[in-house]
């Protein structure tokens, strides 16, 4: 008995990775017991995090490895997007402190309650996909073998799978999922006037300079918020990037009637927002 367990133990070395966590589900499905798991956490070998979450003990928790191993160990279709996911990409420039403690995670389903448990400085803010687009980019798992992910990849309008990243993490260069800056912006602009600024939205679109026009189409095609889409063309032609010239308007529906977005601001007669006076003039 002693040696099965010792056997166990040693497995579980192998298949935990060190920095990652898992659930109570996930020991249970590999043959750990609750008991077993209280007798290796009493002796040290193992650490929990939150109730029900567990750990091997070395190093500080980050954010990214609980994200990792979510979508690694656990196979939550969860991606970073939105403010977090420009930032990660080195386009979040002028965003505060404060605003990085908020990490923006996407899918069709919540995240486990134990999440927002855990011991980080950071908080996670849940917002589903569906909302937002028609189609799901994940189908399959996001950084598992039999993932359907592509990195870099565009991909037609019947499909968003090309709409996200996998970015090296950490020193085992863990795959972090995310979403491209295209999708991220579609996610950012969503937040408006709400939970983001104008002014800061403004300034992190003028950095947006090389994204791809084909991407942008996609996005907009499989948009289902009209609020979005014309906030997305009110940016983009205050900043006339280059890839701008490149997306077809016709195909992009942007409803009808007025949005009264800001209280008191600025009609733009273009796309049927207010906006706040001191953006409604071009750059």
């Amino acid at each position: 008995m002693t040696q099965q367990k010792q056997g166990k133990l040693n497995r579980l070395d192998k298949t935990l990775p060190e920095g990652l966590l898992v659930d109570a589900a996930w020991m249970e499905r590999h043959g750990y017991s609750s008991s077993l798991r209280s007798q290796y956490v009493s002796a040290g070998w193992l650490e929990q995090p939150a109730r029900g979450t567990y750990k091997r003990p070395w190093g500080n928790l980050s954010w990214q490895q609980v994200v990792i191993s979510l979508q690694v160990l656990l196979q939550q279709p969860l991606i970073v997007g939105g403010r977090t996911a420009l930032d990660l990409q080195g386009f979040s420039h002028y965003v505060s402190a404060e605003g990085l403690r908020t990490i923006h995670l996407y899918g069709r389903e919540p995240p486990p309650g134990w999440l927002n448990k855990l011991p980080l400085k950071e908080t996670f803010r849940f917002h589903k996909t569906q909302t937002l687009f028609k189609s799901d980019p994940v189908t399959k798992g996001l950084t598992s073998r039999d993932s359907d992910v592509e990195t870099n990849v565009d991909s037609g309008n019947e499909s968003l799978h090309g709409t996200l990243n996998r970015l090296p993490w950490g020193q085992w260069n863990w795959p972090l999922t995310l979403s491209t800056p295209e999708r991220a912006l579609f996610e950012l602009l969503d937040e408006l006037p709400k939970d983001e600024s104008f002014h800061q939205v403004d300034m992190l679109v003028e950095g947006l300079r090389t994204l791809s026009p084909r991407r942008l189409e996609t996005l907009l095609t499989d948009c289902r918020s009209i609020k979005v889409k014309r906030l997305f063309f009110f940016f983009a032609d205050r900043h006339q990037h280059a890839w701008l010239k490149h997306i077809d308007r016709s195909k992009v529906d942007l409803g009808t009637g007025k949005r009264m977005l800001v209280k008191g601001g600025k009609l733009d007669p273009v796309y049927q927002i207010t906006v706040p006076d001191d953006l409604y003039a071009p750059s």
